[in-house]
């Protein structure tokens, strides 16, 4: 089908470097049009049907394509008008007019193409207020996946989950490098990515043995019900924002036959140019990006463009074969992003604006940004893209946007506006406004980019310098986000539901006319409530409630229709045992019983924390402060026995006290050393 459509689309003229637009929905059609694209020597330009048609139109009109394939939803988000200026090929029809084509490969030569063409352009979040498209060549691509081919060995057995939208890189390696080493490719229903229950009924009903997953979703992944039972996952591919080590240790734990794979880079050197394999026993504080991947070369650099040395931080600059060939149709900003390299003759180095730096083992750290770019989960976002679009409303005088956690924790974008005069004629209170901002910005803006909270101002605060002054921009007020006049919650549901979001949310209170996600709610924070709800009200409401019912006495109406059918769900009585004989084992006992027989030597489950304590220490009252919690927690004081056969625990009684072992340094000279060598030895000795 690819080779058919290939044909058809060389005869209309595709040649190599010439942009070609695919905007469908993941499919069959999906991976047949990106293939056929390639093989007809194009450079595939993804337009996600999800977005708003203007931000579709924005690509159209910069990357200029003179042909699309789309399917139904495609033409439904960009609009007939656009369609008329284009040569559309439809993906869906019964009949493809491709259908007599030649089913042969077309032959690269005759066409002119080589490695140094472009495979894809993908557009990013401008800081300028206009998407930049990245032009990747062949070559860089090609690299990537060849080194992904040698570091992870996939086979014909295996099975590879593809979820990441394609307008992200990272679904280059989903679909290519599956197809090119002959595995099977499963493609996730438009949906099911957010949707952590259904992925893992997908995992384990595809028997998928490879997965990618930004560390936020991976979270909300690892905190579902029966992920344990992904037995056949061999590995997880990490990307798109920070790993932390809590997180890695967690995947550890859950799913230890599974290997963890922290891997990073910009859109601008073809997917990923680092990587780092996490080891079963890893216990730190640091989850490193790992190294540069083949004939890739990455440089700390300091403001003078000069090397850091080991432990500074330093900016991260990219050479070799993966760097991208720079931004369509932006000759100046490709100059300012893409240098020439000063270590290596004839290269170019990509100056990512991120920082980091190296550890003892040569291991790279990522700390951060050096401008205002975030990312929240995952999506790489430009603040500034999204102000300028704020500043083309009649209301607004000035915007600026930045990331902030919330009360409860959450990274999520604010909005801080000045007035013009005209919204301040009309009398706009603070939601009426974010009502109006956020409905304007979710027409030409991805939902991801439009801010959770529209604070208004009258002058945005300034340094002595006359820049933006960050630390003087207030919190948002409750009033600051979309939402309708306030009722209070009617009823136990309604109530229990309305503190659940206000938690999650970060909020002072939330109404009964609110809706979820216009208070800046998204699909992690929908699965807490999920879970929330189950233990709160008894019901197992599935996903796609909460996002088809959105406010909250709508989502609450079905909770109660749930429980008049079925009544709550009771778990049984929890009830005391005798502690006179042993008991049987938990099933985390039992899970943590099996796994120290495997390993005896094992300190993975370990938390070694150390405190320095000042001043004169009350010794007989510390004691009996960690005799009485020995006494208190029976978990403390559990051992097992009769461990030849059948493994049962045994509570040890609470008057034995807790083993304190107490070493005097007072008199040694090395009294640090040994301090310090001490803490080390007692952190890594094994636990009977």
């Amino acid at each position: 089908r690819a080779n058919r459509l290939a044909h058809h689309l060389i005869a209309l003229g595709v040649r190599p470097d010439q942009p070609v637009g695919i905007c469908v929905e993941r499919s069959a059609a999906m991976v047949v049009g990106l293939l056929a694209i390639l093989k007809a020597g194009g450079a595939y330009l993804p337009l996600d049907p999800a977005y708003p048609s203007q931000r579709l139109r924005q690509v159209l009109v910069d990357a200029a394509p003179q042909l699309l394939l789309c399917d139904v939803a495609g033409r439904a988000a960009l609009g007939a008008e656009v369609l008329t200026d284009v040569i559309a090929v439809d993906l869906e029809t019964a009949t493809p007019v491709w259908g007599e084509r030649p089913p042969s490969d077309p032959e690269p030569r005759t066409l002119g193409l080589t490695s140094r063409h472009l495979a894809y352009v993908i557009y990013t979040s401008g800081s300028t207020g206009t998407p930049k498209g990245v032009q990747n060549e062949h070559r860089a691509v090609i690299n990537r996946l060849i080194w992904m081919q040698k570091a992870y060995a996939l086979n014909t057995a295996d099975v590879v989950l593809q979820k990441t939208p394609f307008s992200f890189d990272v679904s280059a390696w989903e679909f290519f490098w599956t197809l090119l080493e002959g595995a099977t490719l499963v493609l996730a229903v438009p949906g099911v990515h957010k949707d952590p229950d259904a992925l893992v009924n997908l995992i384990i009903g595809q028997r998928i043995t490879t997965a990618h997953f930004v560390p936020s979703m991976l979270a909300s992944f690892m905190n579902t019900k029966g992920v344990d039972r992904c037995t056949s996952l061999q590995r997880l591919v990490c990307s798109g924002e920070a790993l932390s080590a809590s997180l890695t240790q967690k995947v550890r734990c859950v799913l230890p036959w599974t290997g963890l794979h922290n891997l990073y880079g910009p859109t601008e050197a073809a997917i990923d140019v680092t990587g780092w394999n996490c080891p079963a026993d890893f216990n730190g504080s640091v989850v490193p990006i790992g190294r540069p991947i083949s004939n890739t070369r990455v440089y700390l650099l300091d403001g003078h463009g000069e090397p850091v040395p080991c432990g500074a931080v330093g900016e991260l600059y990219i050479g070799g074969a993966g760097v991208a060939r720079g931004y369509l149709n932006r000759p100046e900003l490709t100059a300012e992003r893409f240098i020439a390299s000063p270590f290596v003759e004839g290269d170019r180095l990509y100056r990512t604006g991120d920082l980091a730096r190296y550890l003892p083992d040569g291991n790279l750290e990522f700390l951060g940004r050096n401008d205002d770019q975030v990312k929240i989960r995952g999506y790489r976002i430009e603040p500034g893209e999204i102000a300028a679009r704020l500043g083309e409303h009649a209301f607004v005088r000035e915007a600026v946007v930045v990331a902030r956690q919330n009360r409860a924790g959450d990274r999520h974008l604010i909005a801080y506006v000045v007035c013009a005069p005209e919204a301040q004629s009309d009398g706009l209170d603070g939601p009426e406004l974010a009502n109006t901002l956020r409905a304007y910005l979710s027409a030409r803006l991805p939902d991801y980019m439009v801010p959770s909270a529209f604070m208004p101002l009258a002058e945005l605060p300034l340094t002595v310098n006359g820049k933006l002054d960050r630390k003087a921009l207030p919190a948002p007020a409750d009033d600051a986000y979309a939402r309708a006049a306030y009722e209070a919650p009617q009823g136990a549901v309604e109530t229990a539901l309305a503190e659940i979001w206000a938690e999650l949310l970060g909020l002072e209170r939330v109404g009964r006319h609110d809706h979820f996600f216009e208070l800046g709610g998204h699909s992690l924070l929908a699965v807490q409530v999920s879970s929330r709800l189950s233990q709160a009200v008894g019901v197992e409401l599935p996903l796609s409630t909460l996002f088809a019912r959105p406010v909250l006495g709508d989502l609450a109406a079905s909770i109660v229709e749930v429980l008049s059918r079925s009544g709550p769900q009771h778990l049984p009585a929890i009830v005391a045992v005798s502690r006179q004989a042993p008991l049987e084992l938990s099933f985390a006992q039992q899970r943590l019983w099996f796994l120290a027989q495997l390993d005896k030597d094992s300190t993975r489950y370990h938390i070694a924390l150390g405190w320095r304590l000042r001043g004169r220490l009350d010794r007989a009252a510390w004691r009996r402060s960690l005799d009485q919690l020995y006494a208190r927690h029976e978990a403390l004081r559990s051992v097992f026995v009769d461990a030849e056969e059948d493994p049962r625990v045994e509570i040890l009684p609470p008057g034995t006290g807790l083993p304190v072992l107490e070493h005097d340094l007072r008199e040694r000279p090395d009294a640090a050393a040994a301090l310090v060598a001490l803490c080390a030895e007692e952190a890594c000795m094994p636990f009977d």
